[in-house]
């Protein structure tokens, strides 16, 4: 039987059953994060222990949530399949394999064999979960209105397989890049369409998913990094797509950082696309030793690290008054 101790702490720091599947994009943001600091360190001669104490963090975060979510799953099953069957919380089911893949590169970096076991089974789930929701999609009578940045996260985040498994020693893992990368390439040319088209016909965002507005630089910065790390190489192409994502990156910052935005868990979606562009930025400094590209890679890796930062200790402080999970 509980102690009165511990229901009054259960009431205080709320129920699982309200443990929302977004947060998952927690673990995508600090982990993109790591494997930034990680490119830092051959660029700017950073120590790699920072790389290596975000990626801790994001392996442990990955677990408490896993073991949180598998939890409500097990408890509230009606809470989880409603939560899929959402128009647009049910995207955000892509957040847990696109975590898993990126942790696949976060980890492989201390075991290759690990790495590897980590990025097959993110890219069957990531693959299978973009088939789920095409097909869902493709049943017809969709609300425009639900054409939301969060849409782009579980088919075009398919292009996260070719980002951590460009360099995978297995015959049949360039074919299975090339999918990804056609996969998401092509499916983000109608999304992002249709959701700008939504963006600048309809109303404005609910305040809740404004962060996610920066889901919209994703398909042009980590498709450049899926496409450079397939073809081993950055050609105008890569370019154009790297440009156009921090030029859209730029719009967008001024939309959704704001006084008036409540904080609350779905501020974590702007960690990913921010962490993608801190890569892909780092990565074309590389390339073009150009002073001022370096310049801009190291202010877009502090901006990045300040923001999730202080989105970390700000949803520490959620969990334990209570409004994190709760109703």
């Amino acid at each position: 039987m509980q102690t009165m101790a511990a229901v009054q702490k259960q009431k205080r720091i709320g129920s699982v059953q309200f443990l929302p599947v977004n947060l998952f994009a927690s673990v995508m943001g600090i982990s993109g994060l790591s494997l930034a600091w990680r490119q830092a360190s051959k660029l700017f001669g950073t120590s790699p222990a920072i790389a290596d104490i975000i990626g801790v963090v994001a392996v442990l975060v990955f677990v408490a949530l896993s073991i949180g979510y598998v939890s409500k799953w097990v408890l509230y099953p009606q809470k989880v399949k409603e939560e899929f069957a959402h128009p647009i919380l049910g995207n955000f089911f892509g957040t847990i394999t696109i975590s898993i893949l990126l942790l696949s590169s976060v980890i492989g970096t201390y075991s290759q064999i690990s790495g590897q076991v980590i990025w097959i089974i993110g890219t069957v789930l990531t693959l299978a979960l973009s088939f789920v929701i095409i097909s869902r999609l493709l049943n017809g009578n969709h609300d425009p209105g639900n054409a939301v940045p969060a849409l782009l996260i579980p088919v075009v985040g398919t292009i996260n397989i070719a980002v951590t498994g460009g360099t995978m020693p297995f015959s049949w893992a360039h074919e299975i890049n090339l999918l990804s990368l056609a996969i998401g390439g092509f499916i983000a040319i109608v999304f992002v369409s249709l959701i700008l088209s939504r963006m600048i016909h309809q109303a404005p965002l609910p305040e809740g998913l404004t962060p996610s507005m920066l889901i919209l630089i994703a398909p042009f910065e980590v498709g450049f990094l899926g496409y450079t790390n397939f073809e081993q190489r950055i050609d105008p192409f890569a370019s154009i797509l790297f440009y156009f994502g921090l030029f859209l990156f730029i719009i967008l910052f001024f939309k959704v950082f704001k006084k008036s935005i409540p904080f609350g868990a779905s501020w974590w979606t702007v960690g990913f696309p921010m962490a993608a562009l801190s890569n892909a930025s780092i990565k074309y400094a590389m390339f073009v030793h150009s002073w001022l590209l370096i310049a801009i890679s190291a202010a877009i890796l502090a901006l990045v690290s300040i923001v999730l930062i202080v989105i970390f200790i700000r949803t520490i402080k959620m969990l334990f008054k209570g409004s994190l999970l709760s109703a």
